[in-house]
């Protein structure tokens, strides 16, 4: 895992404007010294969202989030840290360094070329199908005519044509420098050993699928009447790019890049089957439309759109293919956390033509005959129960469980046997004992799989991290109120770590944890500031409390006395539950007086005199 300098951390938060890059998302107003705007996570009329330049600093008060420049990069564009600060390097040209796992420059360089010949192959098939020749005037008529899509929407997804006599982008590649190296891994061209010899597409519709990112990938070429014959997949209605460096189908959505951005408005995510199909979706207004890129969807696939939003709506195609699609997709979304809703079209419907005819309605149409998940599930898998034997019902039933059983939520889980029970006319109590025999079983496989599996296979998806208890913040203790004052006035750092115990701390607390931290630090001199903090934290939750902290930090006119009276308090909730506790040892000696007693009398009084005296802060002169 690549694992980017410190240097370049602090670069990029220092170069970085935060607020040339929120204003990208939010529409911000000033406010005094900060700038507010609605919140980009929430659905809001009253501005919640705050930023403040000075500090490099934003919070959103309804949600509670809060963090730095790349933190939110990271919450609205759904990217890892080090996708992030890549990202706004490449944004803001800030070069990245890598302290180790990074890309080597020759990697580095060799991606640069992928992007760069996909984004000229682009506009090459763009300036095709433009081309007042015959091959542009068929292209033309067929996307006018034949698909009955604007040129407007052709110019929007960058629609191109693959010129059936091919050549043209080979040659015009090689003009432009590109090295023999990216031209034999784009995978536009067929090899002739190791030279490029033939382009992959010709005489195609050619469709730009872009990543997360927006960057031109891959491409889908779609059969036409001028596919010439020798074209060697020319029975293929649908050619797609094979996976390249920049380019793999199961991490990639098409359309992602631009719908992410309405779901983040509240829709949820609708999932079409084909590029086209989401393309017509578009042109009618449903902008939350992706499609999967010609195979099953992935866990990794689901896991992106999760970060975006919880609500899947899939376009149903009532074939046979359509369903089963449909059935390998459930127990992947169900794992991460999407509630998944169908809506069959009608029987025999074509999903492009059903939308142009229906227009933005289409999708309202559907909802109103939409199926939940596992009532889709029971109909694919047990369509007439009353003439099913019981061996049949059973073997839908533990399919069924296949389906729900890497759902992480308790309650969803539930709820699903609820359903289960009521759509296979069983009693819940059958099933319930049912679902329990086989959760136990396939906790053995799963123990037994891991058992034998000594290392996971290199593309396996990682596994899902058990799920952590909640924490306490401690936003209302003394131990917010004494790291609150060490990170805001740094000269009651050391004076704050010589006086207290770190056995006084409450580390059960987010606050209390960080302020050991923070403490340990200023005792040993290594104390670096609130930058290095935000750096050296590995939790996000622990960076956006401390950027949270920092954000919402008043003046304190007498920081002394709010010290000594946060010690004070601190002292009292360490002695206060010990005393109580050596009480109780004390009356159960019933007044038998020996060594035990006496040690426990020596400590009530020293817990007794902490709590009258507390030792009191004085700052050095």
């Amino acid at each position: 895992m690549p694992i980017i300098s410190r240097a370049t951390i602090q670069n990029i938060k220092q170069r970085v404007d935060i607020l040339d890059v929120v204003s990208n998302v939010v529409a911000l107003k000033r406010a005094g010294s900060k700038y507010k705007g609605l919140s980009p996570f929430n659905q809001e009329k009253t501005p919640s969202f705050f930023v403040s330049p000075d500090k490099g600093l934003y919070k959103c008060f309804s949600s509670g989030k809060a963090g730095d420049v790349i933190s939110f990069v990271m919450e609205t564009e759904g990217l890892t840290f080090t996708e992030a600060v890549e990202t706004l390097g490449r944004r803001y040209g800030i070069p990245i360094e890598y302290e180790k796992g990074g890309i080597s420059n020759q990697e580095r360089s060799l991606r640069r070329e992928l992007f760069d010949i996909h984004e000229h192959a682009a506009e090459l098939y763009r300036q095709a199908f433009l081309a007042d020749d015959e091959a542009g005037r068929f292209i033309r008529r067929y996307w006018q005519e034949t698909r009955q899509f604007s040129l407007d929407i052709a110019e929007d997804f960058k629609i191109g044509l693959a010129p059936p006599d091919g050549g043209a982008l080979l040659s015009h590649l090689r003009k432009r420098g590109f090295s023999d190296q990216a031209l034999r891994q784009c995978g536009l061209f067929f090899l002739s050993g190791d030279t490029p010899r033939y382009e992959r597409f010709r005489g195609r519709l050619m469709i730009p699928i872009r990543d997360s990112q927006g960057r031109i990938v891959a491409f889908t070429g779609r059969q036409l009447d001028i596919t010439p014959a020798d074209d060697p997949a020319r029975e293929a209605k649908y050619v797609n790019s094979p996976e390249t460096p920049i380019f793999t189908k199961g991490k990639i959505l098409f359309n992602f890049d631009r719908s992410r951005k309405h779901a983040r408005d509240g829709a949820p995510f609708l999932m079409v089957e084909g590029q086209l199909d989401a393309i017509r979706c578009w042109s009618v207004g449903l902008h939350t439309v992706i499609a999967p890129q010609g195979t099953g969807v992935t866990e990794d696939q689901c896991r992106l759109l999760q970060r975006f939003h919880t609500g899947l709506e899939v376009v149903l195609d009532g074939d046979r293919a359509g369903q089963a699609a449909a059935l390998r997709l459930l127990p992947l979304a169900l794992a991460q956390g999407l509630e998944v809703t169908f809506l069959p079209l009608p029987e025999g419907a074509d999903p492009d033509d059903y939308i142009r005819e229906n227009g933005e309605h289409a999708v309202e149409t559907l909802r109103n005959r939409h199926l939940p998940a596992i009532q889709f599930a029971i109909r694919a898998l047990a369509p007439d129960v009353a003439t099913m034997s019981a061996q049949q019902i059973s073997d839908a039933c533990r399919q069924l469980f296949e389906i729900i059983h890497r759902a992480p939520s308790e309650v969803a889980r539930a709820e699903y046997l609820a359903e289960i029970a009521a759509g296979l006319r069983l009693s819940r109590t059958a099933v319930d004992a049912d679902y329990r025999a086989f959760r136990e079983s396939a906790q053995r496989r799963e123990t037994v799989s891991a058992a034998l599996s000594s290392r996971p296979a290199a593309d396996s998806a990682p596994a899902a991290e058990p799920v952590a208890a909640p924490v306490d913040e401690g936003r209302n203790s003394a131990e917010h109120d004494l790291l609150l004052l060490a990170l805001q006035y740094e000269d009651l750092g050391r004076p704050l770590a010589e006086t207290i115990a770190p056995e006084w701390i409450n580390t059960s607390t987010r606050a209390g944890r960080l302020l050991d931290l923070v403490l340990n630090e200023f005792l040993h001199d290594t104390w670096a500031g609130t930058q290095w903090l935000q750096e050296h934290l590995d939790d996000p939750a622990d960076k956006a409390f401390i950027a949270s902290l920092l954000f919402d930090a008043p003046e304190i006119d007498q920081p002394e006395r709010v010290a000594n009276d946060g010690i004070r308090q601190m002292i009292n909730n360490f002695c206060a539950p010990k005393m109580r506790e050596i009480e109780l040892e004390i009356a159960a000696k019933q007044g038998k007086f020996d060594a035990d007693l006496i040690s426990l009398l020596k400590t009530n009084e020293e817990l007794r005199k902490l709590r009258l005296n507390p030792p009191t802060l004085r700052l050095p002169v």
